[in-house]
């Protein structure tokens, strides 16, 4: 990641970075004042200056000056630039440390570039200027963790499948986790999946075997367990069921729900969270071949209950039946989220930007809806119907893998069976894992959608945790 740094010596050769909004420096305000909506929250004006250093101010708006607002100026603030630009910031004044994240957040994430893009990823370095340095070192510390974390999820996301195999995701999550006391990772493979019969039947038709990676931090101390679940489709043709070529351009990106859990326990050991956390990333790749599953087959889960399968492109609840099977029977967790890129009627249903959320729990859903919020995660609840249990009847197994019905609601459904006792919650976030523009914090491509929600929501956690202690 390249750097931001605080100090209280301004650099007169950087371009200057003004954040314009109410209530703040009255001399950018008078200039903004005479350009209308620069204080729209990610919008930048830039003024010349010839012949003085810096030779540019840019005037980055902050909309209504909350965390949003501010992430959205250093967004946009950082893509004026060029690499070997130094970029310095000038704060007005003292402002709340929550602030000074959002405006970290947005510099770091709007700066964001693939790693094994042919520029590589950004360099330089940006200066933010304040006197009141000391006051906002943890909340830089804070930002750098969770865009870390976003990072990794948008880079795994984003590499090209015919790298991304399930063997290759499990070696970066060993390699991630190696250089972090506490972390323990488990690969399982070949004859240790045997009662991970939906994962084995997705993973068939590859000539890349499937894998099942569980990623643990546990610190001393820790009573509560949350168990982080992410669909690990590492490419999904559809299978026999195959997809259109249209339908299966962006499918590199059906892990991104393994990315996101995987970045987030990475990020919270960072932040030294005292809650025991574990990811569970089943990996498979959904292929056409002679071995590959079919209509019609029977698969029999980690709980050993039955599905039958009546589309292979709905192949990403059935890898994660056998996960959520298997966190009720050998973990035993307090709390299960899972997140999948799993339906495209949740952008029928919410558009590009939203997530769909399904949980029985109220205060679950306002708490998780709440540090969707905070990051620039949106999701929105959606029902969990009784209407459509009879969808799910089979005639040859317990349930079919695919009814009819509003797909991201039969969706839920079907996965509601494996969530044993724990309070649970389930995040399709098939939309929002992608964007096709540069749009404030997010940058084209993967977005990384997830990693900064759960590590927000699990900070407020670990936090509550220890006011109750």
């Amino acid at each position: 990641m390249f750097a931001i740094r605080l100090t209280d010596v301004p650099d007169d050769t950087s371009t200057r970075v003004v954040p314009v909004g109410p209530g703040l420096d009255a001399e950018a305000s008078a200039l903004a004042a005479a350009t209308e909506g620069a204080d729209v929250a990610g919008r930048v004006t830039v003024f010349p200056r010839p012949l003085r250093q810096p030779s540019r101010v840019l005037l980055a708006g902050v909309g209504a000056g909350d965390e949003a607002g501010w992430r959205a100026a250093g967004a946009a603030a950082i893509r004026e630039v060029a690499d070997d630009e130094v970029l310095e910031v000038h704060l007005p004044g003292a402002i709340a440390a929550e602030l000074v994240r959002g405006l970290a957040e947005g510099l770091w994430l709007g700066g964001y570039r693939y790693r094994d893009a042919p520029r590589g990823p950004r360099t330089g370095e940006v200066r933010i200027f304040t006197d009141e340095s000391d006051a906002y070192a943890e909340s830089l510390a804070q930002a750098q963790i969770t865009a870390r974390a976003a990072w990794l999820a948008r880079d795994l996301t984003n590499t090209p499948s015919s790298v991304k195999n399930p063997e290759w995701f499990a070696a970066q999550v060993v390699a991630e986790a190696q250089n972090r006391p506490g972390l323990t990772v488990t690969v399982r493979a070949g004859d240790e999946l045997e009662r991970f019969g939906g994962l084995r039947a997705v993973g068939a038709g590859s000539v890349s075997p499937p894998r099942f990676v569980e990623l643990s931090w546990q610190p001393p101390g820790a009573t509560t367990h949350v168990v982080l679940v992410g669909k690990g489709i590492t490419f999904d043709t559809g299978g026999i069921s195959i997809k259109p070529r249209d339908g299966m351009k962006l499918m590199k990106k059906d892990m991104g729900g393994a990315a996101a859990v995987i970045a987030a326990v990475l990020g919270a050991a960072d932040l030294g969270l005292g809650l025991r956390l574990t990811a569970l990333a089943p990996l498979a790749e959904n292929a056409v071949s002679g071995s590959a599953f079919r209509p019609g087959d029977v698969i029999t889960h980690y709980d050993g209950s039955t599905s039958e399968n009546t589309n292979s492109d709905a192949e990403g609840r059935i890898v994660l039946a056998d996960a959520l099977g298997y966190a009720a029977d050998v973990l035993h967790p307090d709390l299960v989220l899972n997140l999948a890129t799993l339906t495209g009627a949740n952008a029928v249903a919410l558009g590009k930007r939203t997530a769909a959320l399904f949980s029985p729990w109220d205060d679950l859903a306002a708490a998780l809806t709440e540090a969707g919020t905070a990051t620039g995660e949106r999701m929105w609840r959606l029902p969990l119907s009784d209407d459509y249990l009879d969808n799910l009847r089979s005639d040859i197994a317990d349930r079919i893998s695919a009814p009819a019905g509003p797909g991201a609601v039969m969706a839920a459904l079907f996965l509601r069976d494996f969530f044993g006792d724990a309070r649970w919650a389930h995040l399709d976030m098939s939309a929002p894992s992608w964007s096709e523009t540069h749009e404030l914090e997010l940058t084209k491509g993967a977005t990384g959608w997830g990693a900064r929600m759960l590590l927000r929501y699990l900070s407020t956690l670990d936090s509550g945790q220890q006011a109750g202690a």
